[in-house]
C-alpha cells in the first residue's frame, strides 16, 4: 500500500493523495471567523505537505462550522443512566428477537466470516445492533464538516485533524462519495460506526463486489468489524469473554477492576462459576479481572481478554457488557442468574459533587468532569474501605449523599464543564 496516503508521524506530517476529489458540501450556518482561520490554515498546511490545493479548496468551499457538533461536544447529560438500565435497554427482548432473525437469515454469510476471523457471529451481530440498530441509524451528518468543526473548536484538534485527513483520503481515492460520507457528530461512519482511520486500516470487502461499503453492505460492515477485532483488538479465537460468578461471604470487593489472574487464583479465593460448571480449559489459564458493574448487590463477572477486545472497539465497560450479553442472548443462552438492582439515576451535579468530595478528602479522582470513570471508582473504593463499607467502588445515589456530607460539598450549583472527555466512535463520553 502506498505510504504517501497516510499520516507520516505523530507530529502531524501528512502525505498527499493521488486520486480525484469528491463533491463539495456547504452548510447553513453564519460565517465564523475562527472557523475560517482554521480552515485556511489547514488547507495551507495540507497543500504544503503535497495535497492538491485546488481539490482542498473545492472540498471546503462554502463550509461552515456545524453548531450541532459544538453543542454535542460540550454536552453533558443532566441525568446519568445507571449501568443496569443501559444494559437492560441494549439487551431488550426486541433486540434479541431481531438479532436472532438476522442470524437465521444471514447465517450463510455470517458463519463464514466467523470462521475466517475467529470472532463469533453473535458478537458481530450484537455490535451491529448496538452501533446502528442493524444499520438503520448510521448518522446523517457530513463527516468532513463534523471533523472540521471539532478541529476548529480546538478541544481535540489533533485527533480531529488526523481523522479529517483520513476522511479526505477516502474521498479523494473514490472509496466513498461525499454523499456516502455521513455519520455521527463525532465522525463515526457506517453500520458499525468506524472512524475514518479505522476504515482505511481495517475495512474489508465482505460481499466480494470489490468495494468496502460499510454504509450499504451489511457483509462489508460486519466483516470489517471482525477484521478490526482480530487485528487491532487481538480477539482470541475459541475463548470466552466473561463468565458470571458467585463470590463467597466476606469477599474483598476492592479486588474488582484490579488484579488480573488465572481462574485457579480466583477459585482459591472462593469464587466459582454461577452456572455450576467447570472453567473451560481454553480460559482456565488466562488472566481474568473481576467486574462488579452494579456494585456488590448486582451480578459479579469475571472478564477474560476478549471482554477487553470489545473495549478496544469502544472503551466502555458498559458497552462491552451490553455487546457480550446481547450476543449470548442472541445465541440462545439464558439471562444472568443474579438480577440487576433497581437504581436511581444520578444527576450531573451529584456526580461532580461526589468527585469534589473525594478530592477534598485527599483521593485522586482525575479530572472533576462528572464522568464516574475508573479513577473515581478506585478513589471510592479507598474511601469505602476506610469506612468499613463493601469496597465495590460503585457510586449509588445514597453513597454519593454520604460522600457529600463527609466531604462538605453541596451539589446545588454545579461548576462549569471540565476539560474534554474521551469519546466513543459515536461521540459519547466513555469511562463507565
Amino acid at each position: 500500500m502506498d505510504r504517501r496516503f497516510f499520516l507520516l508521524s505523530a507530529s502531524g506530517a501528512v502525505a498527499a493523495p493521488s486520486a480525484a476529489y469528491g463533491p463539495t458540501s456547504s452548510a447553513g450556518a453564519a460565517p465564523d471567523p475562527l472557523f475560517a482561520d482554521w480552515m485556511q490554515g489547514f488547507i495551507d498546511r495540507a497543500a504544503g505537505a503535497g495535497w492538491s490545493r485546488a481539490r482542498l479548496t473545492q472540498t471546503f468551499a462554502g463550509l461552515t462550522a456545524d453548531p450541532r457538533v459544538i453543542a454535542s461536544d460540550s454536552r453533558q447529560p443532566e441525568l446519568s443512566k445507571p449501568v443496569s438500565a443501559y444494559i437492560q435497554g441494549a439487551v431488550s427482548d426486541a433486540r434479541i428477537e431481531e438479532g436472532q432473525a438476522h442470524r437465521s437469515d444471514g447465517g450463510r454469510w455470517q458463519d463464514p466470516l466467523a470462521a475466517q476471523y475467529g470472532v463469533p457471529a453473535d458478537i458481530l451481530v450484537s455490535i451491529w445492533s448496538v452501533e446502528s440498530s442493524f444499520g438503520r441509524i448510521q448518522g446523517s451528518m457530513d463527516v468532513v464538516r463534523s471533523l472540521s468543526t471539532l478541529a476548529a473548536e480546538g478541544r481535540r484538534k489533533g485527533w480531529a485533524e488526523d481523522q479529517l485527513f483520513a476522511a479526505l483520503r477516502i474521498l479523494y481515492t473514490d472509496q466513498a462519495s461525499r454523499e456516502q460520507l455521513k455519520g455521527s457528530w463525532a465522525g463515526a461512519m457506517g453500520q458499525t460506526q468506524f472512524t475514518p482511520s479505522d476504515y482505511l486500516n481495517f475495512a474489508v470487502d465482505g460481499d466480494g463486489d470489490g468495494r468496502r461499503d460499510i454504509w450499504g453492505s451489511a457483509p462489508d460492515a460486519l466483516a470489517s468489524a471482525a477484521n478490526f477485532l482480530q487485528k487491532k483488538a487481538a480477539w482470541r479465537r475459541g475463548e470466552a469473554w466473561t463468565r458470571e460468578v458467585v463470590l463467597p461471604a466476606g469477599f474483598d470487593y476492592s479486588l474488582a477492576e484490579g488484579i488480573k489472574q488465572p481462574t485457579t487464583a480466583w477459585t482459591a479465593l472462593g469464587m466459582r462459576p454461577a452456572d455450576g460448571r467447570s472453567w473451560r480449559p481454553a480460559d482456565s489459564e488466562e488472566a481474568a479481572q473481576l467486574l462488579l458493574p452494579a456494585g456488590w448487590r448486582g451480578p459479579a463477572l469475571l472478564a477474560f481478554p476478549n471482554h477487553f477486545a470489545i473495549r478496544a472497539y469502544n472503551n466502555s465497560m458498559s458497552y462491552a457488557l451490553a455487546v457480550g450479553f446481547l450476543a449470548e442472548r442472541i445465541s440462545g443462552a439464558a439471562p444472568l442468574r443474579r438480577e440487576w438492582p433497581e437504581e436511581q439515576p444520578i444527576s450531573r451535579a451529584d456526580r461532580i459533587a461526589a468527585q469534589e468530595a473525594l478530592q477534598h478528602m485527599g483521593y485522586d479522582v482525575g479530572d472533576v468532569d462528572g464522568v464516574l470513570g475508573l479513577k473515581t471508582r478506585q478513589a471510592a473504593r479507598q474511601w469505602q474501605k476506610t469506612h468499613g463499607l463493601p469496597a465495590d467502588g460503585y457510586l449509588t445515589y445514597a453513597l454519593i449523599q454520604q460522600l457529600k456530607a463527609d466531604g462538605g460539598v453541596s451539589s446545588d450549583v454545579p461548576p462549569p464543564p471540565g476539560p474534554a472527555a474521551a469519546l466513543d466512535r459515536r461521540g459519547n463520553r466513555v469511562g463507565a
